[in-house]
């Protein structure tokens, strides 16, 4: 398998379903759409959606229809909350994916509008799915789809996340707290993603606990990889500003553990989820190539 190759097919799938689902610019309230859609499709590594697909596939499932609609509506979620970070009341930055932010090219009442506008489009558009269901099991699996997708972001995950990270800020944070912000403001939308998929394939029950903490680690490593980046990168790489965690006073990995004790602290989340990748597929035969390579580059790369 030529992971670079394999990566660029599924990222260009992914691009067709996102432009698909995206709002067209006309009407009265065009602007909120070009708002809506500059964010949507300014490129990014489309990771939850890409999770949402592998882990459908790791369960065996058949009917990827039913899966677009999440792909879409997830990072529709995730482009919301990005939005509203880079907001000059959050971390203020004025790039993102390599091009300026929503509220310095719309303004800060649009880009507050346009997160809203997203994050309401997500679940219209998820809910899609139920037309798509093609018997009861499947209408079932939709419902429990949505359920993690109504909670996951949410007041006990991602946002939950959030609200102790910007009460934070500023102030000197242990390891536990740390770990805290990570799980519910970065894992909380990767477990959500592999969840989605790993349901409407047809999972449950323990199955389901272990993509769970599987993503928990994902997303911990991740985040580690991403405070790192913020040091060692470069804007013109990564797409936007770097030290924008010390500009915010934001304690990180970085500055808990050095540079290099984050690289090993980021490897070692990584480790126990590929280690879990590993048990699910040797004890149900199932197996992920491009999903285990995805998960050990992660941890690797440069944006």
């Amino acid at each position: 398998m030529d992971f670079k190759e394999e990566l660029g097919k599924r990222t260009q799938e992914i691009e067709m379903i996102l432009s698909a689902c995206a709002p067209k610019e006309e009407g009265y309230q065009k602007t909120i759409f070009q708002a809506m859609n500059y964010s949507l499709m300014a490129g990014g590594k489309r990771l939850r959606p890409m999770l949402i697909q592998e882990t459908y596939r790791l369960f065996g499932g058949s009917h990827e229809a039913v899966v677009h609609p999440f792909m879409a509506a997830i990072e529709m979620i995730h482009t919301y909350s990005l939005i509203h970070d880079d907001l000059p009341a959050l971390d203020n930055d004025e790039y993102r994916r390599g091009r300026k932010t929503s509220h310095v090219v719309f303004g800060e009442a649009m880009a507050i509008l346009a997160g809203d506008a997203l994050l309401n489009y997500a679940f219209e558009t998820a809910s899609k799915a139920f037309d798509l269901a093609e018997d009861t099991e499947e209408f079932k699996c939709v419902a429990k789809a949505l359920q993690i997708l109504s909670s996951k972001p949410g007041i006990y995950g991602m946002i939950g996340g959030q609200v102790v990270d910007v009460e934070r800020e500023g102030q000197p944070l242990d390891k536990t707290v740390l770990d805290f912000i990570h799980e519910m403001k970065t894992s909380a939308l990767i477990e959500c993603s592999m969840m989605i998929g790993a349901v409407l394939a047809g999972a449950d029950g323990p199955a389901l606990n272990k993509v769970e903490q599987m993503a928990k680690n994902i997303g911990i490593s991740f985040q580690i990889q991403d405070d790192i980046l913020d040091v060692t990168g470069s804007p013109e790489v990564l797409g936007k500003p770097i030290h924008s965690d010390e500009k915010n006073h934001k304690t990180t990995y970085v500055t808990l553990f050095g540079i290099d004790g984050a690289m090993a602290e980021a490897e070692h989340f990584s480790q126990i989820a590929i280690d879990l990748l590993e048990e699910m597929s040797e004890a149900k035969g199932m197996e992920n190539p491009f999903l285990m390579e995805l998960i050990c580059q992660l941890v690797h790369r440069e944006k």
